[in-house]
């Protein structure tokens, strides 16, 4: 009797074991498979970045130098003024299409706004505000300037008047100045000989 109850035991491990391989083998293709998919997936979308099509870009490019034709930099805005309060003090310029009042990673805003317009022809009336008042402040009103890709503005380096003079000469030894020690040789500074009772 046990004899035959222990064959049935191990013939029903057997094919649990069995049934267990099986489904690792199809889970380990279901995922090779996922895989491939998603390789797949970053290869197309790498080739549609890359390969962008240059007339696409160029329209891209002349829409948006002509959105900033018609639009102003403000710059000075006092950091609790609205939107809404920007526009009202360009709304005698022309028809303002969009607001933008720049903020940093932490949403305060960065104390400058982008004004467009509907009609090219309100940016030389808002230019004629340069130096008016919102909140007690001055504003700087100049025509937006079109950024171009991969383009970065020189800005020359300010000399730090820390460093000393940045264009000074290649250092010149006195003349006929030799080292006590040698060619190459380096003093060695000792420590100053002190009273120890115990030496």
């Amino acid at each position: 009797m046990e004899s035959e109850h222990d064959v049935e035991m191990t013939r029903a491990d057997d094919e649990g074991v069995v049934e267990l391989d099986d489904m690792k083998k199809r889970l380990k293709e279901m995922e090779d498979e996922a895989a491939a998919l998603r390789e797949m997936q970053a290869k197309v979308e790498r080739e549609m970045s890359s390969v962008q099509d240059p007339a696409s870009a160029a329209a891209a490019q002349s829409s948006r130098e002509e959105v900033d034709s018609r639009s102003v930099f403000v710059g000075n805005v006092d950091y609790s003024c609205t939107p809404e309060e920007v526009q009202q003090h360009f709304q005698s310029c022309g028809t303002v299409n969009r607001v933008t009042i720049r903020t940093n990673k932490f949403g305060q805003p960065k104390g400058y706004a982008y004004v467009e317009f509907l009609e090219p022809e309100a940016v030389q009336e808002a230019l004629l505000l340069n130096e008016s008042e919102l909140h007690g402040r001055q504003l700087k009103v100049s025509a937006k300037r079109t950024n171009v890709p991969g383009m970065k503005q020189f800005r020359p380096r300010r000399a730090n008047p820390a460093m000393g003079s940045r264009f000074r000469g290649p250092y010149m030894p006195p003349p006929y100045f030799y080292s006590p020690y040698g060619y190459g040789k380096v003093p060695r500074f000792r420590m100053p000989m002190r009273y120890s009772p115990y030496y």
